[in-house]
């Protein structure tokens, strides 16, 4: 009994400060930028082990007021069209992707920029299902706590955008030598297209393939009620 007793007291402490981290974390990054996200520490120990690569950390905070206005609608447009209507989660596309799953298929698009987010700024790269429920559990809580304009703007800022390349304000410097302020709709849609692997693809040199996704989007861009963010 006293060990039974022992466990439950440990869990029941385990889930309060768990609680009280968790809750705390997403109360301060509603207000203070993200220093640094767990894939950022990840992908700096592969680059340190990894011979054939230098260790790159390129990274600029700039708040959403700095970011050109076409960059938060190419997003909006690729990643996550339902974005101001939806509470974290498109259950239509998580539907299609999972019926997809099952016939052996791949969708695109079934990741939130919410959830996306949220993966890149309190969690680790994982399939696992212990992820996934912490996943859910974080979504709903950046949600409630923040407001859509700070999640694009956190989004944008972390998100990776190449090898060691982290944020809009380092992409954009990086591959067109501008502030993320003076990107242009074609830019902002040659980054966003990279999004789904962007260290495979890369802006500076775009494949057929993400030249033609670049058009998908900006003809979307069109199509979209602007998303409102931005300068």
């Amino acid at each position: 009994m006293k060990v039974v007793k022992r466990l439950w007291r440990l869990i029941w402490k385990t889930t309060l400060w768990f609680l009280i981290i968790s809750v705390g974390l997403t109360v301060i990054y509603r207000f203070v930028p993200v220093p640094i996200t767990p894939l950022m520490v990840i992908r700096v120990f592969e680059q340190t082990f990894d011979p054939d690569k230098e260790v790159r950390l390129r990274k600029d905070w700039v708040s959403l007021r700095a970011i050109s206005k076409n960059a938060p609608q190419a997003v909006y447009a690729a990643e996550d069209q339902k974005f101001l209507a939806h509470r974290g989660f498109d259950f239509e596309s998580m539907e299609k992707a999972w019926e997809n799953n099952k016939k052996g298929k791949r969708v695109k698009g079934a990741s939130t920029i919410t959830q996306q987010t949220v993966k890149n700024v309190f969690l680790w790269p994982s399939r696992s299902y212990l992820r996934k429920g912490l996943e859910a559990y974080f979504t709903v809580l950046v949600e409630l706590i923040w407001s859509k304009e700070r999640i694009m703007e956190v989004y944008l800022n972390v998100i990776e955008m190449g090898d060691g390349i982290y944020g809009i304000e380092a992409a954009s410097q990086i591959y067109f030598n501008k502030p993320a302020s003076k990107l242009n709709r074609d830019q902002a849609a040659l980054i966003a297209a990279v999004l789904p692997n962007p260290r495979r693809w890369s802006p500076a040199k775009p494949t057929s393939y993400i030249i033609g996704r670049q058009g998908w989007i900006l003809r979307q861009m069109n199509n979209l009620s602007p998303i409102g963010m931005g300068i």
